[in-house]
């Protein structure tokens, strides 16, 4: 049984809004989150890529789990850790917040940065697409997929949420419209790899209309070698695994590449 602790957000934060938003997080989730800010402490010299790619390595073999998140357009939201189960999307927010923080506190706060707009917490408020995080404010990241990876990019413009036949992916949100840079799977030759950084957050294109990516992971070198660490859904992982790039790459459209801030 999973002990949870319910915390007036404000009183952990030291700079909030006068509304106190509720935080979810059981007592392995705290402990573990000391433990990897605890190892961040002790590379501080290390550079933003190599955190990242750190951090990342603490979740391998931690099972997928997804609407782990709790909030809709009728619930209120709440600031949910839980790294007992994590999807590709939670996978990356806990990574991206924990290669930031100096403590804990700092960790709820990178937090809601990275996983909210305007550092409001609010279902209506989550950065719901992968490009949201270079697009909206506060920025987790660059796209560097047409400026510094490739210059067989292609450019899309869509109507992210909305779908072909009409209707939202998400009704409690607007449509947004927003060029989507990709690199199709085909042209991924070797110079483009050789510009992936380890440590960049890298999206799966979706070539549906009102999606920009399906699936989002981290690219992370091994000596020459090029790896994918994503949350598997397939029956045969269900967790935190790393796949040889190009083999992952092989039946997918393209990738969209951004660079950490």
């Amino acid at each position: 049984m999973r002990l949870y602790l319910l915390i007036p957000l404000c009183l952990l934060l030291s700079a909030c809004s006068p509304k106190k938003y509720p935080l979810t997080m059981d007592a392995i989730s705290a402990d573990k989150a000391q433990h990897i800010i605890n190892d961040i402490q002790a590379q501080r010299q290390d550079s933003r890529e190599e955190l990242i790619e750190q951090v990342s390595q603490s979740f391998l073999g931690t099972p997928y789990q997804a609407n782990t998140l709790i909030g809709s357009a009728t619930e209120p939201e709440k600031l949910v850790v839980d790294f007992n189960g994590v999807d590709c999307f939670t996978f990356l927010d806990y990574v991206n917040a924990l290669s930031q923080s100096a403590n804990r506190t700092d960790f709820f706060n990178q937090l809601v940065k990275t996983r909210y707009k305007n550092g409001k917490v609010a279902f209506v408020n989550r950065k719901h697409f992968f490009t949201d995080w270079f697009a909206s404010q506060p920025r987790n990241a660059v796209d560097v997929t047409a400026h510094i990876i490739s210059p067989k990019a292609k450019v899309v413009h869509k109507h992210l949420n909305l779908k072909a036949g009409g209707g939202k992916f998400i009704p409690a949100i607007g449509v947004f419209e927003r060029d989507i840079t990709y690199i199709p799977a085909g042209d991924l030759d070797q110079a483009a790899l050789n510009a992936i950084h380890s440590g960049d957050y890298i999206g799966i294109y979706s070539k549906l209309d009102g999606l920009d990516v399906s699936h989002v992971g981290i690219a992370i070198r091994k000596g020459d070698d090029l790896y994918y660490r994503n949350v598997s859904s397939l029956q045969r992982n269900r967790r935190v695994v790393d796949t040889p790039f190009m083999e992952y790459m092989q039946s997918k459209p393209g990738i969209v590449v951004l660079r950490a801030l």
